[in-house]
């Protein structure tokens, strides 16, 4: 994606407020109702009894350190640094942008909800996407870092559930 794409994209939202607090509301609403809901599972699944408990607990934990490790090894600029702009959703972080660890964290767990109850999981995956494209609307990632974040999550998610 190069400045000028980007502004392209972005124009409509600098041009409109609404449109942006939508967009930032959005982001914020997708990232805490997940992050809200995953606890929710795991004292259900405890409560319960559940043998899944570990499996749904471990998966993303073990997946997340490992993508956290990646991404401060591999410290890719973000765009905003890279090109230039400034960004729909405020973010002063400097590197680590590849993989997006917010549409990893919404997909791995999007399939632990799978796993336990198929059609939240599909409705979490369907707002994964969601968070990735307003992550790239956002000039907080490029493509390739939100496609790499789902498919992680999605692999990692994958993985666990089945081994």
């Amino acid at each position: 994606m190069t400045r000028a794409q980007y502004e392209r994209l972005a124009a409509p939202f600098w041009k409109t407020p609404w449109k942006q607090k939508t967009l930032l509301l959005t982001n914020r609403v997708l990232t805490y109702s997940v992050y809200l809901a995953y606890p929710i599972l795991l004292i259900v699944l405890a409560f319960q009894q559940d043998g899944r408990f570990w499996r749904v607990l471990l998966t993303p934990a073990i997946s997340f350190v490992l993508v956290s490790v990646f991404r401060d090894r591999f410290n890719a600029k973000r765009p905003y640094e890279a090109l230039g702009y400034r960004s729909l959703i405020p973010k002063n972080t400097k590197g680590h942008s590849f993989p997006s660890r917010h549409v990893f964290s919404i997909m791995v767990i999007a399939m632990m909800f799978w796993y336990i109850l198929p059609p939240a999981g599909i409705g979490l995956l369907l707002c994964g996407v969601l968070l990735a494209v307003i992550r790239v609307v956002g000039g907080v990632h490029y493509p390739k870092d939100v496609f790499a974040g789902a498919l992680i999550g999605i692999l990692s998610g994958l993985i666990g559930c089945l081994i």
